[in-house]
């Protein structure tokens, strides 16, 4: 089935989504000038979620993408809660109060985040009443605890991801007499997400993984070359210090049973997410929410099953990894995305196509035909393709858009092959799973200058 280059850029561009920093009396007081991102899905619906959004109360930004499993539900409600755990950990305990007498005398609140949402991030609107509560606990338990110290944004940011896990098993467990509700907090504990989330401010970047997505540094070295520094490790079997972590929580009997053909329990494939309670809950648990729960829960076979070998849960945690880096006027932009993007891409040439897709300069490479034997003539349509490329790169218009193209239609040369790119996108959705995962991803630009000026004031 043949794509026309339309209909190609259609599909591509039905996601994405741009946002500018705006500028204060002409000048660009932000270390982020804007982010550009999008969502190609294999699945559907598709499971991967994104969130962006200003910080209100506090300075800066929080950026993030989410990859659900077993469904999309866990992904979608971590993806419209977890950032106002983070702004709520960040905030300052005046400004606590403040809120909390807002909502004590019935009066406006004040605006924590300013989201920066694509008309598709749908936000659940039943269940905002329950979310909106256990926010409210979680603020009412800081203002108790509070300790007078400013929070540090390492802290505060694994006290966020850890609280809203908890939240989410704990919804589930105490359950909803309203059934659609309950059937929604049962179907978002008992599915599950990874979640990779930055918080930029000034020259302090963090960035807080749980899981096996990634985020990624782009660094324009002195010859204009680029290169890719990572900012987070996957949470997988092939990360040996996560595969020791898991051990060291379980005793030794089952050193054998916890990781099987590089999943946890022979079942999950990250090793920490969001939800997913049935490698969280005791068998006991489990069983007495599922049987209590509605009918449609009992009809899934996944919340049926216990996973072999389950005997000191909890084996999994969504406990974040955080990684702070101090921006440099070489760090022009960051990649967070989903593993659908790193399972068909090095990270070297993400760093690669998305900085020259930024400053539009083209480092020709020689052309490499890696030990194919390769005709003048083959020779010859590899170089008009690299030179109608260069005058294509622009139609994008959107840097993510830009790197899904390639991650879907690149060949064996690392030019993107309109015909590879029309087969993949349409395959139908049956088979396209087959071919590659859901793929989003984040690019955010920073602001050399800005960076500059801040660091020579430190």
């Amino acid at each position: 089935f043949y794509l026309t280059p339309p209909q190609v850029n259609s599909i591509l561009k039905a996601n994405e989504y741009s946002f500018k920093v705006p500028e204060f009396d002409g000048k660009n007081v932000s270390s982020v000038l804007g982010f550009d991102s999008n969502q190609l899905p294999a699945n559907a619906p598709i499971e991967d979620r994104r969130s962006a959004a200003t910080c209100l109360q506090t300075r800066g930004m929080l950026l993030g993408v989410f990859d659900g499993h077993a469904g999309c539900a866990c992904a979608q409600a971590v993806s419209e809660r977890l950032f106002y755990y983070i702004a709520v950990s960040l905030l300052p305990h005046e400004t606590l109060l403040e809120i909390e007498n807002a909502v004590e005398s019935g009066r406006a609140l004040l605006p924590i985040l300013q989201w920066h949402k694509h008309p598709n991030d749908y936000f659940s609107k039943e269940a905002s009443k329950l979310y909106f509560n256990s926010l409210r606990t979680y603020w009412q338990e800081l203002i108790d605890l509070n300790s007078g110290e400013t929070t540090d944004v390492k802290e505060a940011l694994i006290n966020a991801f850890k609280r809203l896990d908890n939240d989410i098993s704990l919804e589930a467990q105490v359950g909803d007499p309203n059934s659609f509700l309950n059937y929604l907090v049962l179907r978002v504990a008992f599915s599950g997400a990874t979640a990779c989330v930055a918080h930029v401010d000034g020259v302090d970047l963090h960035i807080a993984n749980t899981g096996d997505s990634r985020a990624m540094l782009g660094v324009q070295e002195e010859d204009g070359s680029w290169s890719a520094v990572n900012l987070s490790y996957d949470h997988n079997a092939q990360n040996e210090h996560e595969v020791e972590r898991v051990k060291m929580e379980h005793p030794k009997s089952e050193e054998k049973s916890l990781v099987k053909q590089d999943r946890l329990l022979g079942l999950l494939m990250p090793f920490r997410a969001f939800g997913d309670v049935k490698f969280k809950w005791s068998i006991e648990l489990q069983k007495r929410v599922v049987e209590s729960g509605p009918d449609q829960l009992n009809d899934n076979e996944y919340t049926k099953f216990i996973p072999p070998n389950y005997h000191t849960p909890p084996y999994l945690t969504a406990e974040p990894e955080v990684i702070h880096h101090k921006l440099r006027p070489q760090d022009k932009f960051l990649v967070l995305a989903t593993d659908g993007l790193w399972e068909t891409m090095h990270r070297q040439d993400v760093a690669r196509i998305v900085g020259e897709y930024l400053t539009g300069v083209h480092h020709q490479q020689p052309i490499a035909v890696g030990g194919y034997k390769v005709t003048l003539g083959q020779m010859h349509g590899l170089l008009t393709e690299r030179r109608a490329r260069i005058s294509s790169v622009f139609e994008d218009q959107n840097a993510a858009t830009h790197l899904i193209r390639h991650a879907v239609g690149n060949n064996e040369f690392g030019t993107v092959d309109h015909e590879r790119l029309s087969k993949m996108l349409s395959l139908p959705e049956e088979l396209a799973r087959m071919y590659r995962d859901d793929i989003t991803i984040i690019v955010v630009q920073f602001n050399s200058h800005v960076i500059g000026a801040c660091q020579s004031e430190e």
